[in-house]
């Protein structure tokens, strides 16, 4: 058993659907939050620059107890996972993985879309994954530009976003796809309109569950998750505007709770004030 939480990181908020995931799973687990949005996206960012971002983030979440890190960003994964295991061989770390499997499974047209960004399509874990799973399936897949720009802004159903999504899903139907794959963990946010542009035609699959699972699993088979059952608090940390991150938390979660500040230099992540003590 420990008390010690788990630390969770993304480029921006897209993450939150990973934490809201973990909340509802093991709403016992004390969770630490990095939102990096000074550095958002990190999607077309080169590899080397990710990896640093990724390990500055895990260094300040360890210093602040961290126990284990939840990489709930599908770039980031793809750019880092492996370096992070290698760098802290100690800690675990659970990563995104394209949810490519499953989609192969449900699929009855044989036809799938995964909507991600470069970095994870140009990723060995991506190429891997179709590869092992997605045999007699044809895989469509579309980045999507500014996507997580506009989620980020909080914009989740307006004609941007709807203009971004629906060039991606529109060729994707039209070769018969019926099912698709959340690649970025901002897009389950927008899965609504994902649904009302698929008109009943397309099964989204979301892989924050399926990675709460593995967060559940990893705990247990080192024995550190926390004991009992009594809902546990978040820390919310952001290297962007609070006002934004906050209203952004309150928007997509429902949380009425505060961030604090992030600050990078020289490479590293330091933690200012929180919005409630500025």
């Amino acid at each position: 058993m420990s008390s010690s939480p788990i630390g969770i990181f993304d480029s921006g908020i897209g993450g939150l659907s990973v934490l809201r995931a973990v909340r509802a799973l093991l709403p016992g687990e004390r969770l630490i939050y990095v939102g990096d949005q000074g550095h958002v996206p990190y999607g077309p960012r080169p590899l080397a620059e990710v990896q640093a971002f990724s390990v500055a983030i895990t260094r300040f979440l360890l210093g602040q107890g961290a126990k284990m890190i939840v990489v709930a960003c599908n770039a980031a994964s793809a750019a880092a996972l492996h370096h992070l295991r290698e760098t802290f061989p100690d800690v675990p770390f659970v990563g995104m993985e394209p949810a490519v499997k499953p989609a192969a499974e449900q699929t009855h047209s044989g036809v799938v879309g995964v909507l991600a960004t470069p970095a994870t399509f140009q990723g060995a874990l991506y190429a891997s994954v179709v590869e092992r799973f997605a045999h007699g399936v044809t895989v469509l897949q579309d980045v999507c530009p500014g996507l997580v720009g506009q989620i980020e802004q909080g914009n989740l159903s307006g004609p941007e976003t709807r203009q971004i999504l629906e060039k991606a899903l529109r060729p994707m139907l039209a070769q018969g796809a019926d099912t698709v794959v959340m690649g970025c963990t901002h897009y389950p946010f927008v899965i609504p309109l994902i649904e009302e542009i698929g008109g009943g035609r397309l099964r989204v699959i979301d892989p924050a569950p399926a990675v709460a699972r593995q967060v559940k699993r990893v705990l247990e088979a080192r024995g550190i998750q926390a004991g009992g059952n009594q809902k546990a608090g978040v820390q919310y940390y952001t290297s962007g505007p609070l006002d934004s991150f906050d209203s952004l938390l309150f928007n997509l979660l429902a949380e009425n709770d505060h961030a604090h500040s992030l600050n990078w230099h020289d490479g590293q992540v330091y933690a200012l004030s929180s919005a409630n003590s500025a």
